[in-house]
């Protein structure tokens, strides 16, 4: 019987020694005084570079990232393939706003999906688009506005970098992902995303677009996009995920007096998410969905689902997704299991992750019980080794 309590399974891989570095950091990142005050830090001091960049990197950038290059995560792929757990690489730079930047990220981009090409134990590739476009051109387009001609210009470079990215999937025979942003620049995401299904999900899910549950339309976006595939005759490749930009996308809602666009409490998020898998269970035939959860009821939930639908645990249009280094007792107990598995494993130079590092410290302090759950499965493997060694 699937139980995400066996920590024995979940930290089979990892040393004495690195589950008690991950208790010291979860322990501080379990503070949101903590968190907050680093947070307006740790990129001059990055940039400087010295101790504070050496710190950062042997601890929470080598805990939650693959390395600063594709071959640096070569290890990671591997130690996670030892396991039946498969990698999603990720080139985790974004916020760039130079066309050279777009450039360079967008090359790294197709270098990620030749690597994929090459492994069956990448099963996908992920990207941002704020990674290869500017995002007050992506406010611009999703708000609707009239661009000027040296705007449209650039837009056109950015749909010709995302078509490239998109051709490049379909010549590695690998899909690829859009990591889902925030809602005042999501619907130019999502109409490139569009075009990309329309095109080139005929055959297979090849290109996902990511929908995250926390937004109060969430389940509604996904519902449109299904009745649009099925009337459209295309495949849906989606990213089911609760979200990552609560606090922004509350504040600035409330500056601007906009409607919060956020669900009103995580019970309301949870609900979401939930509806959302049995949305897709009941379209699996003509839906692919990777399901981003640490959240362990909605990952038994799917299970059952497809339990009930007497569907294969390693179902192609299935996959169960965690990020690096978090949730080790969901993704190796449901590896394990049989079930389709794969872990983001992000990468890039420190400092131009740094963004992502702290969304994950944010993220852990702000979903109640998350940071507990963590702590209390480590330091409950501790105690099991301890108690063994003494057999």
């Amino acid at each position: 019987m699937l139980s995400f309590d066996n920590t024995e399974t979940a930290f089979r891989g990892h040393s004495n020694s690195e589950l008690r570095k991950a208790l010291w950091m979860y322990r501080l990142i379990s503070s949101q005084r903590f968190v907050q005050f680093c947070k307006p830090l740790a990129k001059p001091l990055l940039q400087i570079g010295g101790p504070f960049k050496w710190l950062v990197k042997t601890t929470f950038f080598q805990h939650f990232c693959g390395g600063e290059s594709i071959a640096n995560c070569d290890d990671t792929v591997a130690f996670l393939a030892k396991y039946k757990v498969h990698s999603i690489l990720d080139f985790s730079v974004e916020g760039k706003d130079q066309e050279a930047d777009f450039e360079r990220t967008t090359g790294e981009i197709l270098q990620t999906q030749e690597r994929a090409g090459m492994d069956l134990n990448i099963p996908f590739n992920v990207f941002k688009i704020t990674g290869i476009a500017r995002f007050q051109l992506l406010e611009k387009v999703s708000a609707g506005e009239q661009l000027s001609v040296v705007e449209q210009d650039e837009f056109e470079r950015v749909k010709n970098r995302v078509e490239r990215i998109f051709k490049k999937a379909v010549e590695v025979n690998k899909s690829v992902m859009i990591d889902a942003e925030e809602t005042w620049i999501q619907p130019a995401i999502d109409a490139l995303c569009l075009d990309g299904m329309r095109k080139y999900n005929r055959e297979r899910p090849q290109v996902f677009n990511t929908i995250q549950l926390y937004r109060a339309d969430g389940l509604k976006m996904l519902q449109q996009l299904t009745e649009k595939a099925k009337a459209e005759g295309f495949y849906v490749g989606v990213k089911l995920v609760r979200g990552a930009y609560m606090e922004k996308e509350r504040e600035r809602a409330a500056a601007m007096g906009l409607q919060d666009p956020i669900q009103p409490d995580y019970a309301s998020t949870n609900q979401n998410f939930d509806a959302a898998l049995r949305h897709v269970i009941e379209h699996i035939d003509s839906t692919a969905v990777c399901a981003g959860t640490h959240n362990e009821n909605s990952a038994l939930l799917l299970t059952r689902l497809m339990q009930e639908k007497n569907l294969p645990k390693n179902h192609p249009h299935i996959w169960f997704s965690q990020l690096l280094g978090m949730s080790e007792h969901i993704s190796f107990n449901l590896a394990e299991a049989g079930y389709n598995v794969a872990k983001y494993v992000p990468y890039g130079p420190v400092q131009d992750v740094l963004p992502y590092l702290i969304r994950r410290a944010e993220e852990n302090t702000s979903v109640a019980g998350q940071t507990g759950r963590e702590l209390s499965l480590i330091t409950k493997e501790i105690e099991r080794r301890k108690a063994a060694a003494k057999r």
